[in-house]
């Protein structure tokens, strides 16, 4: 993934509840560079974390295989893409990777960013409340809504690019998609579960 991610509900439910790596599982795409005096160490993690979630991603052979589908037309932009299709899995089949509802995650979600406005970062800020009005993370089930993000992250490239409406690879391909997320994800959950048992927070 180059420039900022979009797999917001996927980042922030590998967080686990942990209002401090929820925190900086979300910041990870807003802050850049070093982060060693900013934060808590939880909210560090939590951005460490983000950012070794998006290498392992962007480094899966079943991820690439997803970008491959993309018509080539739209390949340079397929990690944007496959990240936003891959929510959308995740917010459909959410029961199957949660005992806790879609719904009360989201809230809590919205709770815990609301509750820490002060340290976030301020493109975060401007972004809120849209997120909590109009429920993003419960949205994703949604391809109607899928594809409203990618009309709006079209729209704010500075570069010509051609996502405009792209939401209809996922229709053409669901099956497909479908398929390489249910492969890929439970060995993100599996690198994410290795990585937690190596924190020691201070």
């Amino acid at each position: 993934m180059s420039g900022r991610s979009v797999n917001y509900l996927a980042h922030l439910y590998l967080a686990n509840n942990n209002s401090g790596l929820l925190i900086g599982s979300i910041l990870g795409d807003f802050v850049k560079g070093s982060i060693s005096t900013l934060y808590t160490p939880e909210i560090r993690a939590g951005i460490d974390l983000h950012r070794k979630v998006d290498s392992y991603t962007d480094s899966h052979q079943v991820v690439h295989a997803s970008k491959r589908i993309v018509a080539p037309s739209r390949r340079r932009f397929a990690g944007i893409m496959v990240d936003l299709f891959y929510d959308h899995f995740l917010a459909k089949n959410w029961h199957h990777y949660s005992t806790v509802s879609l719904y009360d995650f989201s809230h809590h979600v919205y709770t815990v960013l609301a509750e820490h406005q002060a340290i976030l970062p301020d493109a975060l800020k401007q972004i809120l409340p849209h997120m909590i009005e109009q429920n993003w993370l419960m949205s994703y089930r949604e391809i109607n809504h899928v594809n409203r993000a990618l009309n709006g992250i079209s729209r704010r490239f500075k570069r010509q690019n051609n996502l405009f409406n792209s939401a209809e690879e996922l229709e053409w391909n669901y099956a497909s998609f479908e398929q390489d997320f249910q492969l890929f994800f439970p060995d993100l959950i599996h690198f994410v579960e290795h990585y937690k048992r190596s924190l020691i927070l201070a």
